[in-house]
């Protein structure tokens, strides 16, 4: 991933961002993202690429179906989305005419030649139109910067849903790497309970000291400990998951054990195109063009502003023996001639907010790489060294296997047995974290890549999708 020529173009806008004249910005159809890559899905339903279930696992699915359905951010999101949905509509309609309506009654009062007076009564109902003929595209800039406004609250919404699956699968595989704590814990309770009830023997009969014995139950009790700790992490982790998925604190369904849990297979080479997938890059693609077309608009606004309006209607009174039609068109033109510098100013405002824009993009795109380039290597250097560590976890057993034998028969002290229990202990709870560390770097991996990739993704840049290879394991002595 060390090579990414599609968004080291993208970043070459950055240097084109200064003080002097403004550079184009990358029109709607240029950062357009590859067809499919997002949902078009009403609020709650799942994402198009459904990259978990890569894991095998059918507990870790199904979390991350429910934290994306009832999510709290999730929601907010998708609201941001009707908010900026109807911002577009309201900025759309700016540029069709505008007609109402009106029925004023009037009433007064009249004279008759005899001197008699009387009263009549009218009304003059009247339709009015309205048209903007924005000859110089100062609407037509404003709705399409709120369209892109609204693809860029869309991207906004899909990293959010794409945050919550990860947070979702992560918290799942630290689930099951606290439940192998607790079961690597009780085991080895388990084991200094013989190894505590053989000291006490050998004790009282007299054949070993008092030391071995209260090394023995300090080592139990040491032992002990950390099963409440352990507990405590699954009840907290628990808790965190059931917030997650938008629920009140509850007991989290498990599926596979740590070690079972797949591995998706991951192409021997991606194409830094895929990184156009990211939802977040999309979002500041689209923010960049918003801002662009917003200070188009703002300079449009130095320029006349042609207006036709019209009226028509009847005046209806009993003092008329017919009704009367009247009807009127007219047009107005307003040009700024001083304004006190407001309109120089809110360009200024537009061009900086322009500038932001593009370099908030220009660190999107570093941020992309960087998180792909670390997840890569997360998955390579935790798989080497999970599969270090279960040769160690071999070895350190077969000491401990060896050390109880030995001073069982009484060839060895306490102290040996002692340190190879520590040992394997140490071992196996490192194994577990280097396991749980190399299923979150792949979960990252997804999330950096923005949700997956599919086959024929990867076949167009040349690569195939394979699993890692294993470590091969040197030849017992």
């Amino acid at each position: 991933m060390r090579q990414a020529p599609a968004i080291l173009a993208l970043l070459a806008l950055s240097g084109c961002v200064s003080a002097g004249p403004r550079a184009p910005a990358p029109s709607a159809a240029a950062v357009a993202p590859p067809p499919g890559w997002r949902t078009t899905l009403a609020q709650g339903g799942p994402i198009a690429a459904e990259w978990w279930n890569g894991f095998g696992d059918p507990a870790l699915a199904a979390l991350v179906a429910r934290a994306l359905a009832n999510n709290p951010d999730v929601e907010i999101a998708a609201a941001r989305v009707d908010e900026a949905r109807a911002a577009e509509a309201l900025a759309r309609a700016q540029l069709s005419p505008q007609v109402g309506g009106t029925v004023p009654e009037t009433q007064g009062q009249t004279l008759s030649p005899l001197g008699t007076p009387s009263r009549a009564f009218g009304a003059q109902p009247a339709l009015t139109a309205s048209f903007d003929l924005d000859l110089f595209g100062r609407l037509r800039l404003a709705s399409r910067a709120a369209r892109a406004q609204l693809l860029a609250s869309e991207g906004a919404r899909d990293t959010v849903r794409l945050a919550v699956a990860a947070s979702a699968a992560s918290g799942y595989i630290t689930l099951r790497a606290l439940d192998e704590r607790l079961a690597i814990a009780r085991q080895t309770l388990a084991a200094r309970d013989d190894a505590l009830r053989i000291a006490r023997r050998r004790f009282e009969t007299g054949y070993s000291s008092r030391l071995e014995y209260r090394q023995a139950q300090a080592e139990y009790q040491a032992t002990a400990q950390l099963l409440p700790a352990a507990e405590l992490a699954i009840s907290r982790q628990e808790n965190s998951l059931s917030v997650l998925t938008g629920d009140a604190p509850r007991a989290i369904a498990r599926g596979l054990p740590l070690d079972r849990i797949g591995r998706p297979a991951i192409p021997a080479g991606l194409p830094a195109d895929l990184l156009r997938r990211r939802p977040d890059l999309f979002q500041a693609e689209q923010t960049l063009v918003a801002a662009d077309l917003t200070l188009d608009s703002q300079r449009a606004a130095f320029l006349p502003n042609l207006a036709l309006t019209g009226n028509v209607g009847v005046v209806l009174s009993t003092a008329l023996s017919n009704p009367v039609g009247v009807f009127s068109l007219g047009a107005s033109v307003l040009a700024p001639i001083f304004d006190g510098g407001r309109l120089r100013a809110q360009e200024a405002a537009a061009t900086a907010r322009r500038d932001q824009a593009a370099f908030s993009y220009r660190r999107t795109a570093l941020t992309a790489l960087r998180e792909v380039d670390d997840a890569l290597a997360g998955v390579q250097r935790s798989g080497e060294q999970a599969s270090a560590l279960e040769r160690q976890t071999a070895a350190a057993s077969g000491a401990l296997q060896n050390a109880t034998n030995r001073y069982r028969a009484g060839y060895s002290s306490y102290l040996e047995q002692l340190d190879a229990q520590r040992n394997l202990l140490n071992a196996e709870l490192t194994l577990v974290q280097a396991r749980a560390d190399r299923l979150t770097s792949n979960v990252a991996l997804f999330q950096a890549m923005g949700g997956g990739w599919s086959p024929a993704e990867v076949s167009a840049t040349g690569g195939a999708a394979r699993a890692a290879p294993p470590v091969p394991r040197p030849a017992e002595p």
